[in-house]
This record gives C-alpha cells, structure tokens and sequence, in this order.
C-alpha cells in the first residue's frame, strides 16, 4: 500500500488478494491501482475496486475536499433523511434553544454540510445498535448543539454557554 499526494492509501492487487484471502471487508471506497487481474476480479466478484475520483489530478485543497463529500457511504434511507426535519423535531419552536438551533442549520446548510450531518446521524445510530462506544467531544464540537442533538458528544453546549460559532469557524 502506498499514499496518494492527499495521504489516500493506494491498494495494489496483493493487498486487495490478502484482504480477500483474510476475510476482510472490502470498502467502495478502496482506492486500488488497477490491472488485468483487478479487473477480473471485479467483473467475477462484481465489486468495483476502482477508485471513485481521479487521484491525479492536480486540484487544490477545496476542491479536493468537495470531490470527497460527493460520496458518503450510508445506508439509503439516511441519504433520504430530512436531517434538518429530524433536528428541529428534537428542538420544537416552543423550545428555548430552538432559535440557536436554526442559527446553527443555517449556517450547516451555508456550508453544504447537511450530508455530514446525516452521516453524522447514521454513525452514532450504528454505535448505538452495536453497543460501540464513542467519545463525548473534542475541540470546538462540543460547541454545536445540533451535534450534541444528533448524541456525536454529550456536551451541552447551551447549558456551559459555548459559542457555537466556534466549531464552524
């Protein structure tokens, strides 16, 4: 295995062979240098081991940033979810935090960051129903009451009065 110039591991084929000898899950995700015997396995195994974007493309960090978050491996029915809906559903209009609560969306959905928070949903769900445990918080997260809404760490940052706008600065 070798890295890409953003640290992506590259996966030759002996890696890709081993994982599969091991049992190992293979993830879409996998960026694999392609050959013959790649692209043999791919159409017996029907798995795609190519890699979802160009990696030699020469492309600024922004950019790079925005070809990663146009994949988001969850299952489709957090895809689908209406994660603002389901937000405010946990922080009704007659609640006091719901003014900060819809401060914060905004500026979630300013920065197109609603499928992180989706996906965001789909991890802690999954910790949950696999009885894995997850940090309470580090840094400037703990700051977002949408984050601690969604259980990413138990820190509520309106009862110690963070400034959200710390996290997402």
């Amino acid at each position: 295995m070798r890295l890409d110039h953003f640290s992506n591991p590259i996966f030759t084929e002996h890696d890709i062979f081993e994982a599969l000898y091991k049992g190992q899950t293979l993830s879409p995700a996998m960026i694999v240098e392609t050959s013959r015997e790649i692209q043999g396995l791919e159409q017996v195994s029907e798995f795609k081991f190519t890699e979802p974007y160009p990696t030699d493309l020469e492309v600024t960090i922004p950019e790079y940033d925005a070809l990663c978050q146009q994949h988001w491996f969850m299952p489709d029915e957090y895809k689908q979810l209406d994660i603002e809906e389901w937000i405010q559903e946990q922080c009704p209009p007659w609640d006091p935090n719901y003014t900060r609560v819809a401060d914060e969306l905004a500026a979630f959905r300013e920065r197109n960051m609603l499928d992180l928070l989706r996906w965001l949903k789909y991890f802690v769900d999954t910790c949950r129903n696999n009885n894995i445990v997850w940090g309470v918080g580090r840094g400037s997260s703990v700051a977002s009451y949408v984050l601690f809404l969604i259980g990413v760490h138990k820190i509520d940052s309106i009862k110690y009065n963070l400034d959200w706008q710390e996290f997402l600065r």
